[in-house]
């Protein structure tokens, strides 16, 4: 029999040759999936399309999937990014359509490019997010996003599995806005109609990645804070955007590169 030489690794995994990196949204029903839920999910969707997706070594080796920023569980995205090691070069374009169609409806890939420096984690440091808050009045939302900027400091406790952990949200917090009242329910606001006062107020809010990260929760959490503002149905939070914060308050496109164009009918 054979004998392995020393030192070296049994049945060593291919080389990864090429990284290439997804932008991918969660919404609907599927925004309930956790991280872990996600990445099963991406797991069976590559093995399905049959991408040639590098491995990692040993015993019990997995598909060289690497996630930056998560959305928490609970909240819809359009802004998840996810890099795949690939055993040989393939077609962004082709990747992206072939990993969109194997993956359930509502994990939808928008986008992918080669990878290129710096890493991914570095290109982002900030998202952005939309609340949907509904059944309070346009006003009272207007006066607690006033008073939440008004504080240098807004800490709030999150209770997690290692303990209770106090977060200071405002130093996180990069601008938040509500969008205002149009049409029949502003009117209806002005003449006092209390219909109106209770409908949806629009929230967007610009954060920085911390450690531990600030959730929309905790925004929402700040809020309840500074004007005991708490919404009696539950908030709809969606990521619209993650990168890099530049000068101006806005946020770079962490993808930033253009796909490489190869011949489509050579498939993977």
């Amino acid at each position: 029999m054979a004998r392995v030489k020393a030192g070296a690794a049994a049945n060593p995994a291919p080389p990864t040759v090429q990284r290439v990196r997804l932008r991918f949204a969660k919404r609907g029903r599927l925004r309930f999936l956790s991280h872990r839920d996600v990445a099963r999910s991406f797991e069976r969707a590559v093995r399905r399309a049959g991408v040639p997706v590098s491995h990692s070594h040993g015993f019990s080796p997995h598909p060289r999937l690497s996630w930056v920023g998560a959305a928490p569980t609970g909240a819809a995205s359009e802004a998840e990014y996810v890099e795949m090691g690939l055993t040989r070069e393939v077609d962004p374009a082709l990747l992206c359509e072939a990993m969109d169609r194997a993956l359930p409806d509502g994990l939808d890939v928008l986008e992918a490019v080669v990878a290129a420096p710096p890493a991914l984690a570095d290109r982002i440091d900030a998202g952005r997010w939309r609340l949907e808050v509904r059944g309070l009045p346009h006003t009272a939302v207007e006066a607690a996003v006033a008073a939440l900027l008004a504080r240098d400091s807004v800490v709030v406790t999150r209770v997690t599995p290692s303990g209770r952990k106090e977060i200071d949200v405002r130093a996180a917090l990069v601008g938040l806005s509500i969008e205002p009242q149009v049409g029949d329910d502003a009117e209806s606001s002005a003449a006092g109609s209390p219909e109106a006062a209770t409908d949806c107020a629009i929230l967007t809010a610009v954060v920085r990645q911390t450690t531990p990260t600030v959730r929309p929760d905790d925004v929402l959490g700040a809020l309840s804070v500074v004007a005991d503002l708490t919404p009696p149905v539950p908030v709809t939070a969606t990521r619209l955007a993650q990168g890099l914060l530049d000068d101006g308050g806005a946020l770079v496109d962490p993808l930033g590169a253009v796909p490489v164009t190869r011949d489509r009918s050579a498939g993977f």
